[in-house]
């Protein structure tokens, strides 16, 4: 008999906040139709996440799992970095 693996969700969204220690703030967006106008509307939902290595910054795009609970509102766990936020305002050193 085979072992059953379990089935988790797995997600993708942005990254909005990194000032915590191992968690990032990541910002899931998605489309709906109004159920009275018809209309697409945008819908986005904020996960805290797990990071270990503290490796993620603001703006990147980033996959996570579902996970057991490992605090209070925290039960995802970071999976990839999929897209890396450009680097704005570094000090870039000119040979004058």
């Amino acid at each position: 008999m085979e072992a059953k693996t379990p089935h988790r969700k797995v997600k993708v969204g942005i990254v909005v906040s990194d000032k915590m220690e191992k968690s990032i703030s990541v910002r899931v967006t998605r489309h709906a139709m109004h159920p009275v106008y018809g209309k697409r509307i945008i819908k986005s939902k904020k996960f805290l996440v797990h990071d270990a290595e503290n490796s993620c910054r603001v703006g990147d795009k980033v996959q996570f799992a579902e996970t057991r609970p490992l605090s209070k509102n925290k039960c995802w766990t970071l999976v990839k970095i999929i897209e890396r936020a450009p680097v704005l305002g570094g000090s870039v050193e000119e040979d004058a």
